[in-house]
């Protein structure tokens, strides 16, 4: 009687191997798998986490965004080079919670020492809710002022400012008890921070581009009291 041949076992075929996939607009993923993604693609400027979806923006327009962008940083920036305590950040990606992690034009902070929430980490990213977040945004129907005014609103960020270029107007918004509150002009028509002392904002002279009248409002703002005070403490 023939003795039965074992079957010869077969080597199992390797799984094929995918390189994981980069960043697309309407992508659902947790806060650590867009960024890995996201450092990968160098060449990209500006993607964003915002409840979970990646959002991709379009290519910036010049007088629709970079010279906006240009001129609240002229002015964001004039304030933090006058008031020690804090810092202006230009289109740094901030993680505020696991589905969020959004790029703001501009971002200003107090340091800890003032109180101010966010923390520079490790990797030399920002962590935790800006006092203000600043956007520049075609029209009231952008996300910026949908989902992602929603996520800085439940994160804490205190104060969000929007120019609206394709309407011509400013909102800034303050939180109160949860919810974004208007910040409307003072006696003086003078547009007014409430968690930086001493930022004022002329609107008006801003929507003309008129820059010399911004800063001269904002140095009026560096002889206030309030101000006096905050950098004094």
């Amino acid at each position: 009687m023939a003795t039965p041949v074992a079957p010869t076992a077969q080597a199992e075929t390797p799984a094929p191997s995918f390189p994981e996939p980069l960043l697309e607009p309407g992508d659902r993923l947790t806060r650590d798998e867009f960024e890995r993604r996201y450092n990968r693609m160098r060449h990209f400027k500006k993607a964003e986490l915002v409840e979970g979806t990646v959002f991709m923006p379009s290519p910036v327009r010049a007088k629709k965004h970079a010279e906006p962008h240009n001129q609240l940083g002229t002015w964001l920036g004039t304030y933090s080079a006058g008031t020690p305590g804090t810092h202006c950040f230009d289109n740094s990606p901030v993680r505020l919670d696991l589905d969020n992690e959004p790029q703001p034009a501009l971002v200003l902070i107090k340091t800890p020492a003032k109180g101010g929430q966010v923390r520079i980490t490790a990797d030399d990213c920002l962590e935790g809710p800006p006092e203000l977040a600043v956007e520049i945004v075609g029209s009231s129907s952008a996300y910026d002022l949908h989902q992602k005014k929603g996520a800085y609103r439940r994160n804490g960020v205190f104060e969000y400012l929007a120019w609206i270029t394709g309407e011509q107007r400013l909102a800034w918004w303050q939180l109160h008890e949860g919810e974004y509150r208007d910040i409307v002009p003072d006696s003086d028509a003078l547009l007014k921070s409430r968690a930086f002392p001493g930022l004022w904002l002329d609107a008006a002279a801003l929507l003309k581009g008129d820059m010399k009248t911004v800063l001269a409002a904002l140095r009026r703002g560096f002889e206030s009291p309030e101000h006096r005070v905050f950098i004094a403490i």
